[in-house]
Protein backbone atom coordinates (compact mmCIF):
# COMPACT_ATOMS: atom_id res chain seq x y z
CA UNK A 1 0.00 0.00 0.00
CA UNK A 2 1.25 3.38 -1.02
CA UNK A 3 0.25 6.48 1.13
CA UNK A 4 0.58 9.94 0.91
CA UNK A 5 1.11 11.97 4.17
CA UNK A 6 0.32 15.65 3.63
CA UNK A 7 2.47 17.61 5.74
CA UNK A 8 4.58 17.07 8.49
CA UNK A 9 3.50 18.71 11.61
CA UNK A 10 2.86 16.60 14.80
CA UNK A 11 0.21 14.91 12.67
CA UNK A 12 2.18 14.34 9.87
CA UNK A 13 5.04 13.26 11.94
CA UNK A 14 2.62 10.58 13.88
CA UNK A 15 1.27 9.28 10.59
CA UNK A 16 4.50 8.58 9.27
CA UNK A 17 6.46 7.00 12.24
CA UNK A 18 3.29 4.45 12.35
CA UNK A 19 3.19 3.95 8.68
CA UNK A 20 7.21 3.19 8.76
CA UNK A 21 6.57 0.78 11.81
CA UNK A 22 7.52 -3.21 11.15
CA UNK A 23 3.71 -3.70 11.49
CA UNK A 24 2.46 -2.45 8.29
CA UNK A 25 3.85 -3.67 4.54
CA UNK A 26 3.43 0.34 3.41
CA UNK A 27 5.08 2.75 1.19
CA UNK A 28 5.13 6.44 2.09
CA UNK A 29 5.69 9.81 1.33
CA UNK A 30 5.16 12.75 3.10
CA UNK A 31 5.23 16.29 1.34
CA UNK A 32 5.55 19.69 3.56
CA UNK A 33 5.70 22.68 1.95
CA UNK A 34 8.42 24.60 4.46
CA UNK A 35 12.11 23.69 4.54
CA UNK A 36 11.96 22.00 8.06
CA UNK A 37 9.53 19.52 10.14
CA UNK A 38 7.62 21.07 12.78
CA UNK A 39 4.42 22.75 10.79
CA UNK A 40 2.39 25.08 13.14
CA UNK A 41 5.71 25.47 15.46
CA UNK A 42 7.79 26.37 13.47
CA UNK A 43 8.45 30.22 13.80
CA UNK A 44 9.13 33.37 11.30
CA UNK A 45 9.47 36.68 11.79
CA UNK A 46 7.53 37.49 8.22
CA UNK A 47 3.72 37.39 8.11
CA UNK A 48 1.47 37.65 4.84
CA UNK A 49 3.33 35.69 1.96
CA UNK A 50 6.70 33.41 1.92
CA UNK A 51 9.16 33.58 -0.90
CA UNK A 52 6.85 31.78 -2.77
CA UNK A 53 3.71 33.83 -2.74
CA UNK A 54 2.62 31.14 -0.68
CA UNK A 55 0.49 32.59 2.51
CA UNK A 56 2.64 32.09 5.75
CA UNK A 57 1.70 29.09 7.12
CA UNK A 58 2.89 29.68 10.97
CA UNK A 59 0.81 31.66 13.23
CA UNK A 60 3.63 31.17 15.84
CA UNK A 61 4.60 34.19 17.86
CA UNK A 62 7.71 35.37 19.53
CA UNK A 63 6.49 34.47 23.32
CA UNK A 64 4.42 31.84 23.12
CA UNK A 65 4.23 28.86 25.48
CA UNK A 66 2.06 25.32 25.39
CA UNK A 67 -0.93 26.09 27.27
CA UNK A 68 -0.53 22.25 28.16
CA UNK A 69 1.94 20.81 30.47
CA UNK A 70 5.04 18.82 28.64
CA UNK A 71 3.17 15.72 30.46
CA UNK A 72 0.13 15.88 27.82
CA UNK A 73 1.65 17.43 25.18
CA UNK A 74 4.25 14.25 23.95
CA UNK A 75 3.12 11.22 22.37
CA UNK A 76 2.25 7.94 23.76
CA UNK A 77 5.34 6.35 23.05
CA UNK A 78 7.65 8.86 23.07
CA UNK A 79 6.88 11.33 26.40
CA UNK A 80 8.73 14.94 26.49
CA UNK A 81 12.05 14.51 28.53
CA UNK A 82 11.71 16.08 32.40
CA UNK A 83 12.56 19.12 32.17
CA UNK A 84 12.79 21.78 34.50
CA UNK A 85 9.66 24.14 32.68
CA UNK A 86 6.32 21.71 33.08
CA UNK A 87 4.67 24.51 30.10
CA UNK A 88 7.26 24.80 27.31
CA UNK A 89 8.64 27.46 25.33
CA UNK A 90 7.78 27.12 21.32
CA UNK A 91 11.59 26.60 20.39
CA UNK A 92 11.38 23.79 22.80
CA UNK A 93 7.66 21.86 21.41
CA UNK A 94 9.98 22.73 18.12
CA UNK A 95 13.17 20.79 18.88
CA UNK A 96 11.10 18.07 20.62
CA UNK A 97 9.44 16.78 17.40
CA UNK A 98 12.47 17.26 15.76
CA UNK A 99 13.73 14.56 18.00
CA UNK A 100 10.56 12.13 17.49
CA UNK A 101 11.22 12.70 13.77
CA UNK A 102 15.23 11.20 14.21
CA UNK A 103 14.40 8.79 16.93
CA UNK A 104 12.25 7.30 14.19
CA UNK A 105 14.20 7.46 11.38
CA UNK A 106 11.05 9.29 9.58
CA UNK A 107 13.24 12.38 7.48
CA UNK A 108 13.98 9.68 4.72
CA UNK A 109 10.53 9.79 3.72
CA UNK A 110 9.88 13.25 4.02
CA UNK A 111 10.06 15.92 0.40
CA UNK A 112 10.67 19.32 2.51
CA UNK A 113 9.94 22.38 -0.01
CA UNK A 114 7.02 20.78 -1.88
CA UNK A 115 3.78 22.29 -1.96
CA UNK A 116 0.29 20.17 -2.67
CA UNK A 117 -1.21 21.87 -5.74
CA UNK A 118 -3.98 19.19 -5.99
CA UNK A 119 -5.51 15.69 -5.06
CA UNK A 120 -7.98 13.98 -6.97
CA UNK A 121 -9.24 10.28 -6.86
CA UNK A 122 -8.43 8.97 -9.78
CA UNK A 123 -12.49 7.70 -11.95
CA UNK A 124 -11.19 4.33 -13.26
CA UNK A 125 -8.97 2.82 -9.92
CA UNK A 126 -9.20 3.81 -6.36
CA UNK A 127 -6.19 5.49 -6.79
CA UNK A 128 -5.31 9.11 -5.43
CA UNK A 129 -3.32 11.70 -8.17
CA UNK A 130 -1.41 13.69 -5.88
CA UNK A 131 0.30 16.97 -8.08
CA UNK A 132 3.10 18.10 -6.37
CA UNK A 133 5.52 21.65 -6.53
CA UNK A 134 8.87 21.36 -5.75
CA UNK A 135 9.54 24.99 -4.79
CA UNK A 136 12.95 25.59 -4.90
CA UNK A 137 13.38 23.64 -8.62
CA UNK A 138 9.76 25.61 -9.36
CA UNK A 139 9.35 21.69 -11.18
CA UNK A 140 5.77 19.89 -10.70
CA UNK A 141 5.36 16.05 -10.65
CA UNK A 142 2.12 14.05 -10.16
CA UNK A 143 2.29 10.60 -8.70
CA UNK A 144 -0.25 8.19 -7.81
CA UNK A 145 -1.04 6.46 -4.40
CA UNK A 146 -3.73 4.61 -2.89
CA UNK A 147 -4.58 6.43 0.12
CA UNK A 148 -4.15 10.17 1.21
CA UNK A 149 -3.69 11.38 4.83
CA UNK A 150 -4.20 15.28 5.36
CA UNK A 151 -2.13 16.52 8.06
CA UNK A 152 -2.08 20.15 6.77
CA UNK A 153 -2.80 21.58 10.47
CA UNK A 154 -6.01 23.93 11.39
CA UNK A 155 -4.44 27.17 12.67
CA UNK A 156 -3.39 28.96 8.98
CA UNK A 157 -6.44 30.19 7.56
CA UNK A 158 -7.56 33.37 9.51
CA UNK A 159 -11.18 33.63 10.08
CA UNK A 160 -12.51 37.57 10.76
CA UNK A 161 -15.47 38.04 11.63
CA UNK A 162 -17.56 40.39 9.60
CA UNK A 163 -18.33 43.60 11.70
CA UNK A 164 -20.36 46.65 10.51
CA UNK A 165 -17.72 49.71 10.21
CA UNK A 166 -14.85 47.53 9.32
CA UNK A 167 -14.36 49.24 5.84
CA UNK A 168 -13.95 53.48 7.83
CA UNK A 169 -11.89 52.03 10.38
CA UNK A 170 -8.95 54.35 10.28
CA UNK A 171 -7.07 52.17 13.11
CA UNK A 172 -5.15 49.00 12.20
CA UNK A 173 -6.77 45.65 11.55
CA UNK A 174 -4.98 42.24 12.30
CA UNK A 175 -5.50 39.12 13.16
CA UNK A 176 -3.61 36.94 15.65
CA UNK A 177 -1.94 35.13 12.56
CA UNK A 178 -0.07 37.81 11.58
CA UNK A 179 1.25 38.84 15.53
CA UNK A 180 5.30 38.20 16.20
CA UNK A 181 6.31 40.55 18.85
CA UNK A 182 4.12 42.51 21.17
CA UNK A 183 6.13 46.10 20.59
CA UNK A 184 4.37 46.70 17.61
CA UNK A 185 1.80 47.98 20.23
CA UNK A 186 3.69 50.03 21.98
CA UNK A 187 1.44 52.94 23.69
CA UNK A 188 -1.36 52.02 21.69
CA UNK A 189 -4.80 51.42 22.41
CA UNK A 190 -5.82 47.98 21.32
CA UNK A 191 -9.20 45.82 21.52
CA UNK A 192 -8.60 41.71 21.63
CA UNK A 193 -11.67 40.74 20.41
CA UNK A 194 -12.23 36.87 20.97
CA UNK A 195 -11.49 34.50 24.01
CA UNK A 196 -9.95 31.36 22.82
CA UNK A 197 -6.43 29.98 23.75
CA UNK A 198 -4.77 32.71 21.62
CA UNK A 199 -6.89 35.73 22.55
CA UNK A 200 -6.48 35.34 26.42
CA UNK A 201 -2.54 34.97 26.23
CA UNK A 202 -2.08 37.53 23.56
CA UNK A 203 -4.08 40.01 25.84
CA UNK A 204 -1.36 39.59 28.65
CA UNK A 205 1.19 39.23 26.20
CA UNK A 206 0.71 42.61 24.93
CA UNK A 207 -0.45 44.35 27.99
CA UNK A 208 3.36 44.52 28.77
CA UNK A 209 3.38 47.34 25.53
CA UNK A 210 0.00 48.19 24.83
CA UNK A 211 -0.92 51.61 26.51
CA UNK A 212 -4.81 49.79 27.19
CA UNK A 213 -6.38 46.48 26.34
CA UNK A 214 -10.00 46.20 25.65
CA UNK A 215 -10.20 42.59 26.03
CA UNK A 216 -13.90 41.69 24.04
CA UNK A 217 -15.46 38.39 24.80
CA UNK A 218 -18.53 36.98 25.52
CA UNK A 219 -17.37 34.26 27.31
CA UNK A 220 -19.88 32.18 29.36
CA UNK A 221 -17.42 30.89 32.00
CA UNK A 222 -16.15 33.31 35.08
CA UNK A 223 -12.96 34.21 34.49
CA UNK A 224 -11.18 34.65 38.06
CA UNK A 225 -8.02 36.15 36.33
CA UNK A 226 -6.72 39.52 38.11
CA UNK A 227 -5.55 41.04 35.01
CA UNK A 228 -3.11 43.96 35.05
CA UNK A 229 -4.50 47.86 35.36
CA UNK A 230 -4.20 48.12 31.81
CA UNK A 231 -6.33 45.35 30.47
CA UNK A 232 -10.21 45.54 30.48
CA UNK A 233 -12.83 43.08 30.05
CA UNK A 234 -15.93 44.16 27.92
CA UNK A 235 -18.59 41.97 25.84
CA UNK A 236 -18.48 41.44 21.92
CA UNK A 237 -17.74 44.67 19.42
CA UNK A 238 -20.97 45.37 18.09
CA UNK A 239 -19.61 48.69 15.61
CA UNK A 240 -16.31 50.11 14.45
CA UNK A 241 -15.87 53.80 13.66
CA UNK A 242 -13.51 56.03 12.08
CA UNK A 243 -11.22 56.09 15.63
CA UNK A 244 -13.55 53.89 18.22
CA UNK A 245 -15.36 51.18 18.99
CA UNK A 246 -18.74 50.65 20.47
CA UNK A 247 -19.31 47.20 22.23
CA UNK A 248 -22.27 45.40 23.09
CA UNK A 249 -23.27 47.32 26.54
CA UNK A 250 -23.30 50.57 24.24
CA UNK A 251 -20.50 51.90 25.63
CA UNK A 252 -18.02 53.79 22.84
CA UNK A 253 -13.97 53.68 23.31
CA UNK A 254 -10.77 55.09 21.49
CA UNK A 255 -9.18 52.49 19.79
CA UNK A 256 -5.96 52.75 17.64
CA UNK A 257 -5.85 48.74 16.82
CA UNK A 258 -8.68 46.08 16.40
CA UNK A 259 -6.91 42.55 16.88
CA UNK A 260 -8.90 39.62 16.13
CA UNK A 261 -7.79 36.60 18.16
CA UNK A 262 -11.48 34.61 16.34
CA UNK A 263 -9.54 31.13 15.43
CA UNK A 264 -9.09 29.54 12.25
CA UNK A 265 -10.84 28.32 8.83
CA UNK A 266 -10.49 24.72 8.20
CA UNK A 267 -9.12 24.97 4.84
CA UNK A 268 -7.99 22.06 2.10
CA UNK A 269 -7.14 24.20 -1.13
CA UNK A 270 -5.61 21.35 -2.82
CA UNK A 271 -8.62 18.90 -2.36
CA UNK A 272 -10.09 18.69 -5.80
CA UNK A 273 -14.19 18.77 -5.45
CA UNK A 274 -14.20 14.87 -6.59
CA UNK A 275 -13.39 14.22 -3.05
CA UNK A 276 -16.68 14.55 -2.10
CA UNK A 277 -15.15 16.97 1.20
CA UNK A 278 -17.49 20.19 1.93
CA UNK A 279 -16.47 22.81 4.94
CA UNK A 280 -19.66 23.91 6.17
CA UNK A 281 -19.60 26.90 8.30
CA UNK A 282 -16.33 25.54 9.69
CA UNK A 283 -17.46 21.97 9.71
CA UNK A 284 -15.51 19.44 7.82
CA UNK A 285 -17.81 17.06 5.90
CA UNK A 286 -18.94 14.53 5.25
CA UNK A 287 -16.49 11.99 7.70
CA UNK A 288 -16.36 9.35 10.18
CA UNK A 289 -15.45 10.05 13.86
CA UNK A 290 -13.82 12.82 12.28
CA UNK A 291 -11.33 11.21 10.36
CA UNK A 292 -12.13 9.56 7.44
CA UNK A 293 -13.79 10.60 3.99
CA UNK A 294 -17.55 8.97 4.07
CA UNK A 295 -17.19 9.12 0.03
CA UNK A 296 -13.82 8.08 -0.53
CA UNK A 297 -12.55 5.99 3.07
CA UNK A 298 -9.27 6.22 1.71
CA UNK A 299 -9.03 9.70 2.07
CA UNK A 300 -8.46 10.18 5.68
CA UNK A 301 -7.78 13.85 7.92
CA UNK A 302 -5.51 13.84 10.87
CA UNK A 303 -5.48 16.57 14.21
CA UNK A 304 -9.06 18.10 13.06
CA UNK A 305 -10.00 18.40 16.50
CA UNK A 306 -9.66 21.25 19.08
CA UNK A 307 -9.01 21.34 22.68
CA UNK A 308 -7.68 18.30 22.88
CA UNK A 309 -4.50 16.53 23.64
CA UNK A 310 -3.09 16.92 20.20
CA UNK A 311 -0.31 14.77 20.12
CA UNK A 312 -1.59 12.24 21.53
CA UNK A 313 -4.61 12.26 19.80
CA UNK A 314 -3.40 12.39 16.41
CA UNK A 315 -1.45 9.32 17.16
CA UNK A 316 -4.54 7.44 18.06
CA UNK A 317 -6.30 8.70 14.92
CA UNK A 318 -3.48 7.22 13.07
CA UNK A 319 -3.41 4.14 14.18
CA UNK A 320 -7.67 4.13 13.87
CA UNK A 321 -6.98 4.62 10.25
CA UNK A 322 -4.27 2.19 9.66
CA UNK A 323 -6.69 -0.59 11.08
CA UNK A 324 -8.91 -0.33 8.83
CA UNK A 325 -6.83 0.70 5.79
CA UNK A 326 -4.69 -2.12 6.60
CA UNK A 327 -8.13 -4.97 6.29
CA UNK A 328 -7.45 -5.58 9.85
CA UNK A 329 -11.16 -4.01 10.43
CA UNK A 330 -13.65 -3.51 8.11
CA UNK A 331 -15.56 0.32 7.21
CA UNK A 332 -19.18 0.30 7.96
CA UNK A 333 -21.00 0.87 5.46
CA UNK A 334 -21.43 4.46 3.83
CA UNK A 335 -25.29 4.82 5.38
CA UNK A 336 -24.18 3.76 8.84
CA UNK A 337 -21.07 6.20 8.76
CA UNK A 338 -23.19 9.02 7.75
CA UNK A 339 -25.97 8.19 10.21
CA UNK A 340 -23.59 8.28 13.19
CA UNK A 341 -22.03 11.66 11.86
CA UNK A 342 -25.50 12.94 11.71
CA UNK A 343 -26.44 11.75 15.41
CA UNK A 344 -23.80 13.13 16.64
CA UNK A 345 -24.40 16.44 14.61
CA UNK A 346 -28.12 16.60 15.62
CA UNK A 347 -26.78 15.41 19.70
CA UNK A 348 -24.39 18.71 19.54
CA UNK A 349 -27.33 20.55 18.17
CA UNK A 350 -29.33 20.56 21.04
CA UNK A 351 -27.32 20.90 24.01
CA UNK A 352 -26.48 24.55 21.95
CA UNK A 353 -23.30 23.46 20.15
CA UNK A 354 -23.23 25.25 16.81
CA UNK A 355 -22.34 24.06 13.67
CA UNK A 356 -19.06 25.73 13.36
CA UNK A 357 -17.67 23.76 16.78
CA UNK A 358 -18.34 20.41 15.78
CA UNK A 359 -14.50 19.50 15.79
CA UNK A 360 -14.59 21.47 19.65
CA UNK A 361 -13.99 18.95 22.12
CA UNK A 362 -12.94 19.54 25.32
CA UNK A 363 -15.03 17.45 27.47
CA UNK A 364 -16.12 15.21 24.70
CA UNK A 365 -12.64 14.50 24.37
CA UNK A 366 -12.54 11.17 26.60
CA UNK A 367 -15.58 9.76 24.59
CA UNK A 368 -14.65 10.06 22.08
CA UNK A 369 -11.03 8.64 22.27
CA UNK A 370 -12.59 5.76 24.08
CA UNK A 371 -15.24 5.33 21.25
CA UNK A 372 -12.06 5.16 18.50
CA UNK A 373 -9.89 3.14 20.36
CA UNK A 374 -12.69 0.54 20.93
CA UNK A 375 -14.01 0.40 17.45
CA UNK A 376 -10.56 0.00 15.77
CA UNK A 377 -9.45 -2.39 18.80
CA UNK A 378 -6.08 -0.50 19.49
CA UNK A 379 -4.57 0.24 22.54
CA UNK A 380 -6.44 3.47 24.11
CA UNK A 381 -5.01 6.69 25.09
CA UNK A 382 -4.25 5.97 29.07
CA UNK A 383 -6.93 7.99 30.97
CA UNK A 384 -4.37 10.32 33.16
CA UNK A 385 -3.80 12.35 29.90
CA UNK A 386 -6.98 13.21 29.38
CA UNK A 387 -7.06 13.93 33.52
CA UNK A 388 -4.59 16.13 33.30
CA UNK A 389 -5.63 17.92 30.69
CA UNK A 390 -9.14 18.29 32.47
CA UNK A 391 -7.02 19.82 35.26
CA UNK A 392 -5.21 22.16 33.66
CA UNK A 393 -8.37 23.02 31.72
CA UNK A 394 -9.92 24.44 35.14
CA UNK A 395 -6.80 25.45 36.12
CA UNK A 396 -6.52 28.02 33.32
CA UNK A 397 -9.64 29.77 33.88
CA UNK A 398 -9.04 30.17 37.02
CA UNK A 399 -6.09 31.91 36.79
CA UNK A 400 -4.29 32.36 33.12
CA UNK A 401 -1.46 34.48 34.25
CA UNK A 402 -0.45 32.37 37.41
CA UNK A 403 -1.77 28.78 35.92
CA UNK A 404 1.67 28.01 34.21
CA UNK A 405 3.40 27.43 37.47
CA UNK A 406 1.61 24.70 38.81
CA UNK A 407 3.63 21.04 38.17
CA UNK A 408 2.10 17.70 37.18
CA UNK A 409 3.88 14.35 38.01
CA UNK A 410 2.00 10.70 36.36
CA UNK A 411 2.03 8.25 38.76
CA UNK A 412 0.05 5.12 36.83
CA UNK A 413 -2.58 5.36 33.86
CA UNK A 414 -5.36 6.90 35.96
CA UNK A 415 -3.83 8.83 39.08
CA UNK A 416 -1.50 12.21 38.87
CA UNK A 417 -0.57 14.85 41.49
CA UNK A 418 -0.07 18.74 40.77
CA UNK A 419 2.13 21.01 43.00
Amino acid sequence: MKIAVIGAGAAGLAALRHCTSDIYNIEVICYEREDQVGGTWIYREEHGMDQYGLPMHTSMYKNLRANLPKEVMGFPDYPIPDVPENYLHRTQILDFLNSYCDHFKLRQYIKLSHHVELIKPMKTHRKWTVRVKDLPKNSVTVELFDAVMVCNGHFSDPNIPEIKGQDIFQGQQMHSHDYRIAEIFNGKTVVVFGAGPSGYDLAIDISKTAKLVYFSHHMQNVIGTVFSDNVIQKPDVLELFEHSVRFNDDTIASADVMFYCTGYKYSFPFLDETCGIRVDSNMVTPLWKHIVSIENPTLAFIGLPTRVCAFHLSDLQVRFVLQFWSGRKDFLPKQDMLREENEEFKTLAKKGILKRHFHVFNERQRFYADDLAKTAEIVPLAPVIINIYNECYMQFLKDLINYRNSRYKIIDDYNFIRY
